[in-house]
């Protein structure tokens, strides 16, 4: 498919570029050995991700934006330890996690190296509901190279208000029909959509570890389905 006058590529970066999972699961298990504490890990860094994202999701709306993520992935894994009988996690063991891990994530695999073959066609844009701080030290880990991060802690408004998509558009000084979301979410794809943005939804099947994703396949109205990052690359016209 040719590439439809798009001129920047808006990705989503918790899920669909950082490795949320592994990172936070790895974590949680380290601590529970330091401290001889058995728990699913895995299942419960699934949680933590679910009521993170239903904290942050369409944040703004009403009143002003009061906290960004980095403070919502304290507060709820604060939350939860009380609640999984974690008590022995103090603080400073906590923040290994909401912080250190997070500020840490690994990319997948199939971007870094694609990332700049990205770039020498189109802006290529972190639009994200993490911290502006969170990307920066993430780019830094991982190496990669935005040409901009726009955080919705700087909108004031959090995705999936179309504030959010509008503004991102308007600071790259371009039409939303000329922005492709990039994403392994319908919902943030979708929002996007319905503000006119063109919309390329990436396969992550291991985002969620052992769980499937909640919603695994593209919705049929996508301009791209890609199955990964080098696959999307070759759809608009880049040889990877």
């Amino acid at each position: 498919m040719a590439d439809n006058g798009i001129k920047a590529l808006t990705f989503d970066t918790g899920g669909t570029i950082l490795d949320w999972h592994s990172g936070f699961r790895d974590a949680l298990a380290k601590l529970g050995k330091k401290h001889d504490i058995d728990k699913d890990w895995a299942g419960l860094t699934n949680e933590y991700r679910r009521r993170t994202l239903q904290t942050m999701l369409n944040h703004g709306e009403h009143q002003p934006a009061s906290k960004n993520f980095d403070h919502v992935h304290r507060d709820v894994l604060h939350e939860l330890a009380r609640e999984s009988g974690l008590e022995a996690f103090s603080d400073a063991d906590l923040r290994t996690v909401s912080w250190d891990a997070l500020h840490n994530l690994t990319c997948w695999p199939d971007f870094p190296a694609t990332l700049p073959r990205l770039r020498e066609k189109f802006v290529c844009v972190s639009f994200t509901l993490l911290s502006i701080r969170n990307i920066i030290d993430t780019a830094r880990a991982n190496g990669l190279s935005w040409d901009a991060v726009i955080s919705c802690e700087a909108i004031g408004k959090y995705k999936l208000l179309p504030e959010a998509y509008h503004t991102c558009a308007k600071f790259l000084q371009l039409d939303p029909a000329e922005c492709c979301m990039v994403a392994c979410h319908n919902f943030d794809l979708d929002a996007a959509k319905s503000c006119g943005f063109k919309s390329a939804f990436v396969r992550r099947p291991d985002e969620w570890g052992h769980e499937a994703p909640p919603n695994p396949e593209p919705n049929a109205h996508h301009d791209f389905v890609a199955d990964d990052f080098p696959d999307l690359a070759r759809q608009l016209g880049i040889a990877v």
